[in-house]
C-alpha cells in the first residue's frame, strides 16, 4: 500500500499519530527521490588562480532554494504538532517560498494559502495557482505579515513565518543541509574551501545556516551577504541597529526585507555588501548570457557581489575559490527583470553596470563598477 493511501486512511481515522508518520514518510521519499542540486564551475579565464562555483538550487522540483526551506518548515510544523491532517497552511511571501510550500501542502493534500504583495510577479503567481494554492494579494507589501496571521486565525490554521522560523527549522549542523551540500561538493576541487562564500538574505535562513556550518566546522571560509536597495539589513548589520526598517520594498524578489526579520543572524556574517539594483539586474543579465539560461534578480546581486570579491582577490594577488548560488530561474521574470520596458519604467540604467562586468569577466578592466 502506498504513503499517499495511508495517509488518507490516517486522514479518515483522525489518528494523528499515524497521520503524521505518514506525512513525514511522505517528504522524506519526495527528497530521495530528489538528487542534490548542481555545483557549475564558470569559466573565467581573466581570474587564473580564481575558481568561481555557482551552486544551482534552481533544479529542486519547485525551481528555487526555497524548495529546503519550505520541506524544512513542513518537517517543523509536523514534528511540532503543529500541522495536523486538517490545518489549512498560510505563509506571507515574495513568492518562491509560497510555491515550494503549495508543493508540499498539495503533497500532504492540505490547502494552502499565500498572502503577498500585489507587484509579486505573475508568473510567481500563475505556479502557485498551478500548485492548487490560493494567491492573497495585498497592496501594502508591509502588511503581508499581519494578514497572514489573521488569515490563519479566520481559517483556523497555521501561519508557517518563514520569517521566524526559517533560521530555527533548518538542522545547521548538516543533514544534507545548503552548507553540507557545498562543502562536500567542493572537497575534491582543486581550492577544496572557498575563500568566500556570497549569498543575499530575504528570511535570513539560509545565511545563518551558512555562517553557523562554517563556525561549526572550524572552516577558514568567510560569509559576505549581498543586499539590495530598500532592504533593512544593511543598516542591522552596519549599523548593528536590529531596529532598522526600510519605506520602500526591495524591487530584487525575494532578498531585501522593509524590516529586520528574526531569522537575520548578522554576527555569523563576515561582510555584507549592498548592490545597486541596477548592478543587480546587469549581473544576472551577464550571467544569463554567459550560462545559456536565464537566471533571477537574486543571484545577479549575489553574482554581483562575487565578482567585487574576486576582484579584490585578483588585486591582492590572492587563490583560491568563490561560491555563490543560483537562487531560481529567470523564467519567473519575463514580465519583469527581462523586459526593458519594465526595466525603463523603473528608471533603472543597466549598460554601464553590464559594460563594467563585461569588461572584468573579459580581463579589459580591474574591477566591475558599483556606481
Amino acid at each position: 500500500m502506498s504513503p499517499s493511501t495511508l495517509l488518507g486512511e490516517a486522514a479518515a481515522r483522525h489518528d494523528p499519530s499515524d497521520w503524521s508518520r505518514h506525512a513525514l514518510d511522505l517528504i522524506q521519499n519526495d527528497l530521495r527521490r530528489s538528487a542534490d542540486t548542481h555545483l557549475l564551475r564558470l569559466d573565467v579565464p581573466a581570474l587564473s588562480g580564481i575558481d568561481v562555483y555557482l551552486k544551482d538550487e534552481s533544479t529542486h522540483p519547485t525551481g528555487s532554494l526555497k524548495h529546503r526551506l519550505a520541506r524544512s518548515l513542513f518537517l517543523y510544523g509536523i514534528c511540532n504538532g503543529r500541522i495536523r491532517h486538517d490545518t489549512p497552511i498560510v505563509e506571507a511571501s515574495s513568492g518562491s517560498t509560497a510555491i515550494s510550500e503549495a508543493y508540499f501542502a498539495r503533497l500532504l493534500g492540505l490547502s494552502f494559502h499565500a498572502v503577498m504583495s500585489a507587484s509579486t510577479s505573475k508568473e510567481k503567481i500563475r505556479e502557485i495557482e498551478r500548485q492548487r494554492g490560493v494567491c492573497h494579494l495585498i497592496a501594502d507589501g508591509k502588511g503581508i505579515y499581519a494578514a497572514a496571521e489573521a488569515l490563519a486565525t479566520e481559517l483556523g490554521g497555521v501561519y508557517l513565518d518563514q520569517f521566524t522560523y526559517a533560521e530555527r527549522a533548518t538542522d545547521w549542523r548538516g543533514n544534507n543541509n545548503i552548507a553540507e551540500s557545498i562543502f562536500e561538493q567542493m572537497s575534491r576541487e582543486y581550492h577544496p574551501v572557498p575563500t568566500w562564500i556570497v549569498m543575499s538574505a530575504g528570511t535570513g535562513g539560509t545565511t545563518a545556516t551558512l555562517g553557523r556550518y562554517i563556525r561549526y566546522k572550524r572552516f577558514t571560509t568567510r560569509l559576505c551577504v549581498a543586499d539590495p536597495e530598500h532592504s533593512a539589513f544593511f543598516e542591522a548589520y552596519a549599523a548593528a541597529n536590529p531596529q532598522a526598517t526600510s519605506d520602500k520594498p526591495s524591487r530584487i524578489e525575494g532578498i531585501g526585507r522593509p524590516r529586520v526579520e528574526p531569522s537575520f543572524m548578522p554576527k555569523v556574517i563576515d561582510r555584507m555588501m549592498r548592490v545597486p539594483d541596477a548592478a543587480s539586474l546587469a549581473a544576472m543579465r551577464v550571467l544569463s548570457e554567459r550560462l545559456g539560461r536565464r537566471v533571477g534578480g537574486s543571484t545577479g546581486t549575489n553574482f554581483f557581489a562575487l565578482c567585487v570579491l574576486a576582484a579584490r582577490m585578483k588585486a591582492e594577488g590572492s587563490v583560491g575559490s568563490l561560491v555563490t548560488l543560483i537562487c531560481d530561474g529567470g523564467e519567473r521574470y519575463g514580465h519583469t527583470y527581462y523586459d526593458d520596458a519594465w526595466i525603463e519604467a523603473q528608471g533603472l540604467d543597466l549598460a554601464p553596470h553590464a559594460r563594467a562586468l563585461e569588461a572584468f569577466l573579459d580581463g579589459a578592466a580591474a574591477a566591475p563598477d558599483a556606481g
